[in-house]
Formats: C-alpha cells, structure tokens, sequence
C-alpha cells in the first residue's frame, strides 16, 4: 500500500511530539476572572445557576482573589450588585459604591493583581437598563455622562482598568476624556465593543438581579446575525481611544472573533459568558459529558479563534488544570 510523503500520525504518537508542534497552547495569563461583589459581612450567596460561583461580600471577594492570583491568573473582573437601585443608577457611581469598596479591598489584599471593573448601569437601575430611560426609550447620549462618571469614580477607587459593556455609541470617547481630564490618562479602556443581544447572559442577569423590567436590549446590543457591523463597531472603539476591544459572548461568536483579530491591531478579548458555563456544567452534572475536558477544549477554541485575552467562569478551574 502506498502513502502519501507526509503521515500525519508520525507526530501524534507520543505526548511529548504533540506538546512541541502544538500550535495553539493556553495558559493562566489568558483568563480574567469575574467576580460579583455584594454588600454585607461574610455573604456568600451561591448562584444557583453558575455552580462554584456566588454572590460575595468584600471579606469573601478578597479570598477568592488572593486564590486566582496565587493560581497565576493575573486579572479579576468586578460586578457589583448594589443595596438600592433607582433610575439614574447613583450607586453605580457613588464614592463608597459596591464596586468602588471592593476595588479597594482587593487592591490592598492583592496588590499584584489587576482589577479591572464593568462599568454600566443595568445592575444599578430600577428598570434595568443599560442607560437612561425616557419614556420607555434608552437615551443614548444623556446616558454617556453617567457612563463617563462610572468609570472615573471606579479608577479613582484603584481601578487598574475599565470595561465599558452598554453599548452606548460614543461611550468610549466619553470615558477618555473623562479619565483624562481628571489625571487618569494611565487607565486604559476595555471596551465591550462587539457586543450581541444574547439569549447566553440567562445566569448572569439572575446572579446580577440585572434582567430589564421592560422590553429587550435590541436597540443596543447587536443583532446575532451580524458580522460586518462587528468590525464597524470595533473600529468605532479603536478610534475613541480604546484599548482593548472585546468581542462577547464568545462560543457563539468564534467567527467573529476571527474577524475582528484579522481586521483590529489591538490586543483581543473573548467574553465566555454564563449561559456558556451553565452549559457545561449542566452537562457535566448529568454525565453527559466530561466537564473538565471539554471546560478545556472550549477555553482553547476560544484562544484558537484569536483571542488573546478570555474572560470566563472557569479561570479557577483551567488554572487548576494548567498548574497541573
């Protein structure tokens, strides 16, 4: 019988061939880890939905993020879930906000590791939204104010990056120039750019009390069929002064993580979202699946599409994993 010149198998045989030709390998300084903080002393309230993660009060938050860090993973993602809500959101910007004391709790427990916090305001507001409502409307551009001030109170607490997620247009620009003009030049900006209306953020609403309590996000979040429209909204971002651009969710979106890596010169974040986890860990639970092993297929998959940077619900899992 005859071959072809090249057989492939050659270098499958051994564990060791495999681990030199590898062409897409994932480690610890890939992951950021998001962790939702709540008020209170000793809270640690399980989200049903997300197995292993919980709501946590800062005392809790600060453990949690001394593990990621000793585990290798070098950056935390912060939601906060606020005491009271109302329609302009002010704790999402208060001086002693949720998020603005757990950003300064982790800081001084864990100096060495970034924290990086969301900004938006549908946590914070009663009717759920993103930004501003006028008449059962999302207002776009009185929204960027508070936006802008979101952020600059959230590097103004120790901050070491923020992450705008709302999908405003011009938010971005809005933010910069709010950072700069209060001496805040250094913190750089992770914009949730190419964000879809996602059936995905089922968990995360719920372990965010964050569900609109009307309508959709539709007007704001991007269509799931759209492909051409990420690589606008991305180059809108770059050109505000962006410096991450961050494509979510991201099992879904493996395509367009492609394409953005291809179209933008900046470095690449993937969001595996909730409902991605939830998945896992439903099938997990069942037998259906082995956890771990696809837990780490995805991770990889998702790094193979052109991510540099993956926000995701099993940072401590795959670090566990990868630490061996």
């Amino acid at each position: 019988m005859l071959f072809p010149e090249y057989r492939a198998r050659r270098m499958r045989s051994s564990d060791a061939f495999r681990r030199m030709i590898r062409e897409t390998v994932l480690t610890t300084d890939d992951l950021i880890l998001p962790l939702f903080a709540i008020g209170g002393k000793n809270v640690k309230n399980p989200i049903e939905s997300m197995p292993g993660h919980y709501q946590l009060s800062t005392d809790n938050l600060k453990k949690v993020a001394k593990e990621a860090f000793d585990l290798g993973i070098p950056a935390v993602m912060l939601f906060g879930i606020p005491e009271t809500k109302d329609p302009l959101g002010t704790q999402a910007y208060a001086k002693n906000g949720i998020v603005q004391q757990a950003v300064k709790e982790v800081k001084n427990a864990v100096p060495g590791l970034a924290v990086i916090t969301d900004v938006c305001l549908c946590q914070y507001t009663d009717h759920g939204h993103c930004g501003m409502v006028d008449k059962n409307i999302i207002d776009n551009d009185a929204s960027l104010d508070l936006l802008a001030r979101i952020a600059v109170s959230h590097a103004k607490a120790g901050a070491d990056m923020v992450a705008p997620s709302d999908m405003m247009d011009g938010r971005v620009a809005e933010i910069r120039e709010a950072l700069d003009e209060n001496e805040l030049p250094h913190i750089p900006i992770m914009s949730y750019a190419v964000k879809y209306c996602s059936a995905y953020y089922g968990p995360f609403r719920a372990a965010a009390h964050s569900a609109p309590k009307f309508g959709d996000r539709r007007t704001y979040q991007m269509d799931p069929g759209n492909a051409l429209e990420a690589i606008r909204e991305a180059t809108m971002d770059v050109e505000e002064g962006a410096d991450i651009i961050m494509v979510k969710p991201a099992l879904s979106y493996l395509d367009i993580i492609c394409r953005v890596k291809d179209e933008i010169d900046l470095p690449i974040a993937a969001y595996n979202v909730s409902g991605e986890y939830a998945m896992i860990k439903a099938a997990e639970k069942m037998g259906w699946i082995d956890g771990a092993k696809v837990m780490m297929e995805t991770l990889t998959s998702i790094k193979r599409a052109g991510a540099d940077i993956i926000l995701t619900y099993s940072a401590l899992d795959a670090a566990k994993i990868l630490r061996g």
